[in-house]
């Protein structure tokens, strides 16, 4: 078995700055295209999928909750709107953020949820903080993915529960060949076509294939400390919802 480590994904290869750098600076790029072409490239059904997972999330009645990776704020609004919770949605990216604002402010949600910048490798909120955190399509954009994850935890009350939605890989090799054209085909030709940075969409394309999904996530779940993860395949493995306890 080879011992190489993966090649790092950025999205620009050419430059020498952190990937956490280049990724804010991406999303910033794209963040006024970012909510439609999404659900352009996902023909919509990311939206059953945030669903299901804040259907859970609701169900656990936190006051407190976090969304780190929070982006436009689609997953902190989706819970605020379904609960009486507290939510801070973090970004790393000004460009998202202000997006997420825009939207906070037109369901008027401003005092229930608060947009912050931060990274989420390096939380400024106390030991304890939250009832629950969430991640939707962010954590494969993390510097460190065991330093992120572990964040998390820290900041999580005790019973505290993280839910994760991420892209995966389809187990079936028809579906998994489909993935592959739509990821290396459909996905590149949307941002060139519709994108102020085409390079965007080929790195969400190369960095949802190199992600570690189903169960070796939850393996780093359990090894920065939460002592149950479990995983759950959506619409044949395209996704996948993780539950992670602490």
């Amino acid at each position: 078995m080879s011992s190489e480590k993966p090649q790092k994904i950025v999205p620009y290869k050419e430059r020498k700055d952190s990937k956490k750098i280049q990724v804010s600076t991406m999303f910033d790029t794209i963040s006024s295209e970012y909510d439609k072409l999404n659900r352009m490239i996902t023909f919509g059904v990311d939206l059953s999928w945030r669903k299901k997972l804040v259907h859970h999330i609701v169900s656990l009645d936190p006051k407190m909750v976090l969304d780190v990776a929070t982006g436009t704020g689609d997953l902190a609004i989706a819970i605020a709107t379904s609960s009486k919770a507290k939510v801070t949605g973090l970004d790393i990216s000004p460009g998202m953020l202000e997006v997420g604002k825009q939207k906070v402010q037109s369901h008027q949600l401003s005092h229930q949820i608060d947009m912050v910048i931060g990274d989420s490798e390096n939380l400024s909120y106390a030991d304890q903080s939250f009832d629950a955190a969430t991640v939707a399509f962010g954590v494969r954009n993390f510097e460190n993915l065991e330093v992120g994850l572990a964040e998390i935890f820290r900041v999580l009350k005790p019973g505290g529960t993280l839910a994760i939605l991420e892209t995966s890989m389809p187990t079936n090799p028809i579906l998994k060949l489909l993935y592959k054209i739509h990821g290396r085909i459909i996905l590149p030709l949307f941002g060139k076509l519709f994108s102020r940075d085409p390079r965007a969409y080929k790195y969400l394309s190369d960095s949802a294939e190199q992600f570690p999904y189903n169960e070796r996530l939850t393996e780093v779940l359990i090894r920065v400390g939460f002592s149950k993860a479990t995983y759950h395949p959506q619409t044949f493995g395209a996704a996948c919802i993780y539950y992670a306890e602490k």
